[in-house]
């Protein structure tokens, strides 16, 4: 009987199935695969812990979802069972970006600007009073008094704009006390805090996708030729070589010369084709105009 016993187990393990990680596409049996508790998807346990990695590494960690697109659930991976498979100094640094976009989110609290001060403080505005308008914000830790739009000192008779173009040629709205501090400046466009340790000039926000120059604070959304660095205050100082620039400008003209090129090539098959075209949906329209009305003798 133990040895009936002992060869039927050997049979299940025999066609005990295998199961593919859609991340790393390894084929595992069931016990090795770790299930998501939101939506039961299993992927290989290292594959998770790699793909939370990224995730925190990249600062998305406002919602992390299931790593499978087609997943019908698109199950959530909360912060508990986050905490159980990465290592401490990864977690901590998902806590503190999590709360850091909550507040970001949050219409009635903001940190305050000031340059080593990291107080949340409560936006207090009229009940009527839309997110738009500009409140004074007063912090309960330094005394700063800032606008709760810009960031910026508040501006009680003027409006944001023009408080923020008002400033300094290098003004971002922060008030700095070091040359350390000043490495931090506000997005032109959604005045987020963006740090620059060193590198292309040339920023792009990674919120509102605004690009611009991190001296001068123009925006460069429409120079795709980065022409703003062959004059003015920031002449030479984009932070790439000469060469490094013409390359870039050749390669932009000529994806649109490619493109200029393929319609110029293309444009007279098209205006070939065209009677062709609009002849077959002439004899379609006239055929179903025919069953209509043979349907209507009927």
């Amino acid at each position: 009987m133990a040895t009936y016993s002992a060869s039927k187990n050997s049979v299940d393990l025999a066609i005990d199935p295998l199961i593919t990680c859609k991340l790393c596409l390894a084929e595992r049996p069931l016990q090795e695969l770790y299930e998501l508790k939101d939506c039961k998807c299993l992927y290989c346990e290292s594959c998770v812990q790699q793909y939370l990695t990224v995730m925190i590494t990249e600062g998305n960690v406002q919602e992390i979802t299931c790593p499978d697109a087609l997943c019908k659930k698109q199950g959530k991976i909360e912060s508990p069972e986050i905490e159980k498979l990465i290592d401490r100094q990864l977690f901590l640094r998902y806590q503190r970006l999590h709360f850091l976009r909550e507040v970001d989110l949050d219409p009635n609290r903001t940190f305050c600007p000031e340059a080593g001060c990291e107080t949340v403080c409560h936006v207090c505005s009229a009940p009527s009073a839309e997110a738009t308008v500009p409140a004074p914000v007063q912090c309960p830790t330094c005394g700063l008094q800032f606008c709760s739009l810009c960031k910026s000192k508040w501006h009680a008779t003027k409006s944001c704009d023009d408080a923020f173009v008002g400033g300094p040629p290098d003004d971002s709205g922060i008030p700095f006390s070091t040359a350390e501090d000043a490495k931090i400046k506000r997005c032109p466009m959604c005045r987020v805090p963006i740090e620059r340790n060193d590198g292309c000039a040339q920023m792009m926000c990674k919120r509102c996708k605004h690009v611009f120059c991190w001296y001068c604070l123009q925006s460069l959304d429409d120079d795709f030729l980065l022409r703003h660095y062959d004059k003015g205050p920031c002449k030479n100082k984009l932070g790439h070589s000469r060469a490094s620039v013409i390359w870039h400008r050749t390669q932009v003209v000529g994806i649109f010369a490619g493109f200029g090129v393929l319609l110029l090539v293309a444009s007279p098959f098209l205006l070939l084709a065209a009677p062709c075209i609009l002849c077959c949906k002439c004899k379609i329209c006239k055929c179903c105009d025919d069953d209509d009305n043979d349907g209507i003798s009927t």
